[in-house]
């Protein structure tokens, strides 16, 4: 058991090629649009949360930082979607690498900041030095300031990897102990097997929430700089 612990977040392959961007563009299939499909019951429920969703993130910026609503719901459905196929059984879940996820946020988060250098320089450079700040403690802040600007992708990523990848763990530890307790105590067992399935009830919620954590930080980072 603790040598196939994580053996779900390896990489699949085929004929000794990994599959990952097979398994990237997959969720792309499992959202319907009006051009593929007659409006439906689901079409209009999608069409309705895309909707709300963009509302409540793209309330708070100004009409260039708007922009990126199309690449933010993007986002957010890809990354929701991707984690939601990896509960599935003998499934992989892009989002438990790091690699990905760095993918993501590094080049998301140089975009909010370059934008912020180009349209607001004077006010992007006075983030490394507060107003007030005594002259002793400018080369100490502007150092701080700078480590706390590049952290921020891989807070991001880090975030995101280490939350679906503990949620994995758990469910496969305690599918893992459920199995083990049936050849012992079938009681023991049920009360397990109803705690895996509060969990995997739990994780399909976490899955959701990480996808829209991960897309309201970038939605922040791009309103502090655009």
């Amino acid at each position: 058991m603790n040598e196939n612990l994580f053996a779900s977040f390896i990489t699949p392959t085929l004929m000794g090629l990994p599959i990952v961007v097979v398994i990237i563009t997959l969720p792309g299939i499992f959202f319907p649009s009006s051009n593929r499909l007659i409006n439906n019951r689901l079409v209009a429920v999608q069409k309705w949360l895309i909707r709300l969703i963009t509302k409540q993130m793209m309330a708070i910026h100004s009409k260039k930082g708007q922009t990126w609503a199309l690449m933010l719901m993007s986002l957010i459905m890809f990354i929701g979607s991707t984690n939601l196929i990896g509960l599935l059984p003998h499934s992989f879940t892009p989002t438990t690498q790091l690699s990905m996820n760095l993918g993501m946020a590094i080049p998301l988060w140089a975009g909010t900041v370059i934008l912020g250098f180009r349209h607001k320089t004077k006010a992007s450079l006075a983030h490394f030095l507060p107003q007030g700040t005594p002259l002793p403690l400018i080369p100490m802040l502007v150092i701080i300031e700078t480590i706390s600007l590049f952290i921020q992708p891989m807070a991001l990523a880090v975030r995101l990897t280490a939350n679906i990848t503990a949620g994995h763990l758990l469910i496969h530890l305690i599918g893992g102990a459920t199995l083990a307790l049936m050849n012992i105590s079938m009681t023991t067992a049920f009360i397990t097997f109803i705690i895996l399935v509060l969990l995997t009830m739990l994780e399909f919620a976490v899955a959701l929430i990480q996808a829209y954590v991960f897309t309201l930080l970038v939605s922040l980072y791009l309103h502090d700089n655009a």
